[in-house]
């Protein structure tokens, strides 16, 4: 049902540095690129996962982003890739029914 998602980063290079560094833990990789700068992510041929600029309001919003993953290896391969890169663990991976 859901096309793509985009979120608005203030700092889009660091945060392109980041979802670089986790995306390709699950086979994800930058697709498409814009001036502004705005970066399209996914599992070629389409993007479906957009970062770009802040363009409304101030700081964080706060949001739950789920990605698949093809197994558990990869899970864990993504989660330790984003806590190297500096992102703060509410918890550990787990299996949600």
């Amino acid at each position: 049902m859901l096309d793509h998602l985009s979120i608005q980063c203030t700092d889009v290079a660091a945060s392109a540095a980041f979802y670089d560094a986790v995306l390709s833990t699950i086979g994800g990789e930058r697709i498409l690129e814009y001036p502004g700068p705005t970066i399209g992510y996914g599992v070629p041929p389409m993007p479906d996962f957009w970062i770009g600029p802040a363009t409304t309001g101030n700081g964080f919003r706060e949001a739950h982003i789920a990605f698949s993953a093809p197994d558990r290896a990869a899970v864990d391969r993504f989660f330790e890739a984003g806590v190297s890169a500096g992102a703060e663990p509410l918890h550990e991976p787990r299996v949600w029914p």
